[in-house]
């Protein structure tokens, strides 16, 4: 699906990852997706371990040989539309829906009322409750989920990022393979003098699934959160951060029957293996302070 460029049109990159799971939902996703008007789009739809059952006309698709994970199947589609890449990237997930065909415009429009944004998350909501759920609210006090403003961390399921600010801050990890990764991105956009933008007027859907329905969850949480400290903050600020999640950890999965598996994957993430280590200034940890998250919570 090729740019044409048409006066008044903002060009969009979307990134769509299928493990040929979700058939029906699937579908519909891509018709939300293509059914956008007022934008330019190009489209990939990244088959993650599978060759994708469904890629709609128009649409380009890659097949990988195995399941790399969320974060790498990402960058692999983004890294794909590269070249002539358009202004923004959307990374979609395959079950959520743009409800209204000018869905995208109107986020695209939150970019240009704050230039400073380097991305912007859409206010998701279960498409038979209404329920936005607290963790698609990135910020610390999620009751009030119709208050848009700054936030410092991201719901990664459905995200629109500004292109080069996503590549100037080197993308997703991809060894992460699941969870946490918006929250390493998040920072390093912020780390770059951009902040994240919280669009409670625009309206995503999104199934209110748990988390915890992936078999690994526990163990990559841990892992992921010991890995986001040690590449992202400051020397005296990763124990700060290990611990007071330690804490809220124990509080949260103590019923859960799964706090062996948790601590082992916080022992797996303290061990290493967590990649480049390019702590944020001093100074990007007042800016997160300052718009209502510290970065040792």
């Amino acid at each position: 699906m090729a740019h044409d460029e048409a006066p008044g049109k903002r060009a969009v990159d979307v990134v769509v990852l299928t493990m040929n799971d979700r058939g029906d939902e699937f579908e519909a996703a891509m018709e939300s997706v293509l059914a956008q008007s007022g934008v330019d789009l190009r489209v990939m739809v990244v088959g993650n371990g599978v060759v994708p059952d469904f890629v709609p006309e128009g649409v380009r698709s890659v097949a990988l040989a195995e399941n790399t994970g969320i974060p790498e199947g990402r960058n692999i589609g983004a890294d794909a539309l590269a070249e002539g890449g358009g202004e923004f990237v959307l990374f979609f997930d395959n079950d959520a829906l743009l409800p209204e065909p000018d869905t995208l415009a109107r986020l695209i429009e939150k970019f240009d009322q704050h230039p400073d944004a380097a991305y912007v998350q859409p206010r998701i909501a279960d498409p038979e409750t209404g329920k936005t759920l607290g963790r698609w609210v990135p910020r610390l006090r999620s009751g009030d989920t119709h208050r848009s403003g700054a936030v410092t961390v991201m719901a990664e399921g459905v995200v629109l990022v500004r292109r080069a600010a996503f590549a100037e801050a080197g993308g997703w990890p991809g060894h992460f393979f699941l969870f946490h990764e918006g929250v390493d991105l998040s920072w390093r956009l912020w780390d770059r003098g951009g902040i994240g933008w919280y669009a409670a007027d625009v309206e995503v859907h999104h199934p209110a699934t748990d988390p915890a329905r992936h078999g690994p969850y526990y163990r990559l949480v841990a892992r992921n959160r010991a890995w986001v400290a040690y590449r992202r903050l400051p020397a005296p600020l990763v124990p700060v951060y290990v611990g007071a999640w330690t804490l809220i950890s124990l509080w949260r999965f103590r019923a859960s029957g799964n706090l062996r598996v948790w601590l082992r994957g916080t022992v797996e993430g303290l061990r290493g293996g967590h990649g480049e280590r390019r702590p944020m200034s001093w100074r990007t940890v007042w800016r997160l302070t300052r718009h209502g998250r510290p970065p040792i919570i």
